[in-house]
């Protein structure tokens, strides 16, 4: 595996994301909390976007991202063009991050303990890809729950990951 292949796969789950925000019917519904649900689809894209701008744009891509989490989970009613923005800005970083990598830096630690603990960059990058994924399928569930909606975006698409 090649750090590529990370990055290909990151960049499809963020090209999935922007077109799950645009399945939704109008703004209210990106920001709607049923109930048992804890965090909305527009709370979930902040939380993505400020992750991967700060985890590889500033420390892998040495962008100045300063990240502020707790206004990840605490903005509301932002514009699903502002979500685009903040999607375009991660993508935008992740080729920062990558741009910068060489395979043989996979093996090397991570510049940042997260939650105490180091880890390899590649570790950390699939981790990072990983947790996009996980949080990607609760956008789309989220999508279908609030609008009725059984309609595929085709997020998890085979094909796009050919693209770059």
């Amino acid at each position: 595996m090649t750090h590529d292949t990370i990055r290909r796969c990151i960049q499809r789950e963020l090209r999935s994301l922007e077109r799950e925000l645009d399945a939704y019917p109008d703004e209210a519904s990106v920001w709607a909390l049923p109930a048992g649900i804890k965090n909305s689809a527009g709370t979930l894209v902040l939380h993505l976007a400020g992750n991967l701008q700060h985890f590889i744009g500033r420390h892998l891509g040495d962008t100045s991202y300063v990240r502020d989490r707790d206004s990840e989970f605490s903005k509301r009613n932002v514009s699903r063009a502002e979500l685009k923005r903040e999607l375009s800005a991660a993508s935008a970083a992740v080729d920062a991050g990558f741009g910068k990598l060489r395979s043989d830096t996979l093996a090397t630690e991570y510049p940042e303990r997260v939650g105490g603990l180091a880890f390899s960059t590649g570790d950390w990058l699939i981790h990072l890809s990983i947790h996009l994924g996980y949080h990607l399928g609760q956008v789309d569930y989220h999508r279908r729950l609030v609008t009725g909606s059984d309609q595929t975006v085709d997020t998890v698409s085979v094909k796009a990951l050919g693209e770059s």
